[in-house]
């Protein structure tokens, strides 16, 4: 819950421009409702039932809920809009709206996402990485080391700061391949006709790709099952990226609720 009031609250702060107390009832109904279609959605792929009615009417209704409370935010939003000074993301959507042929239903659906896509990938990827260095102290100490080396105590941390962090860079990859917080990923569609490994595939056809079977993959990692940032470094200690490093994300979604 910690980890969802703070992350949800720097989405927050970029689409609407403002941070909620965490004892904001509208906050934390967003948040409760967030969660809720995470975990239907993710209970229906596990059970290999999300075309089952039941779970899409409750996802729909917990979406549509979500969808409100930043339309409420968005109506705000142009009592008072400045065109020559953007607050944030919705102030800088609705000043392009017109130009772009965007409508305000595109500015929710956009915002929407933001928050369903972040928010829970987010804190549950916090969540592993708090697992794995409380189980590793030795990692966690070699990567205090390094942020203290480059960033030291008396400033946050910049996108600069991150070619010069190869060790803390590899660890939280190799959190996100072990964390593997969507391992079936989203539903995918075939954009035209196409032959994989053999197999042809129609265009039109739904796909589940199996990020599990890369993340885990004994040809592509030296020790597939054992937490080791190892994987992402070379022998000088560079950062290195894994071409099967596919943490929660392959191709553009498609999802048969829209």
């Amino acid at each position: 819950i910690l980890f969802n009031n703070a992350v949800s609250n720097i989405i927050c702060q970029l689409v609407m421009g403002k941070r909620f107390d965490y004892s904001d009832h509208n906050f934390q109904i967003m948040l409760k409702y967030l969660s809720e279609a995470i975990r239907l959605e993710g209970s229906a792929w596990g059970d290999q039932l999300f075309l089952l009615s039941s779970c899409i009417k409750h996802s729909l209704d917990h979406y549509n809920a979500i969808l409100e409370f930043i339309s409420q935010e968005v109506e705000s939003h142009k009592k008072d809009l400045d065109h020559s000074d953007p607050r944030d993301y919705i102030d800088a959507f609705i000043i392009e709206m017109s130009v772009l042929g965007f409508t305000e239903f595109n500015l929710a659906l956009c915002s929407g996402d933001l928050f369903l896509a972040g928010t829970e990938t987010t804190s549950t990827t916090l969540l592993w990485a708090l697992v794995f260095l409380i189980k590793t102290p030795d990692i966690q100490d070699n990567v205090q080391a390094e942020i203290d080396k480059v960033i030291g105590q008396t400033r946050l941390p910049t996108m600069e700061d991150r070619p010069n962090l190869p060790y803390t860079n590899a660890v939280i990859h190799e959190i996100q391949r072990m964390g593997n917080i969507v391992p079936l990923n989203g539903p995918r569609m075939a954009a035209r006709d196409t032959t994989l490994g053999g197999y042809f595939i129609p265009k039109g056809t739904s796909l589940m790709p199996n990020l599990t079977s890369v993340l885990f993959d004994k040809t592509e990692w030296e020790t597939p099952d054992t937490f080791n940032p190892g994987h992402f470094l070379d022998a000088q200690g560079k950062f290195v990226k894994r071409e099967a490093f596919l943490p929660f994300s392959a191709g553009k979604p498609h999802s048969p609720i829209s």
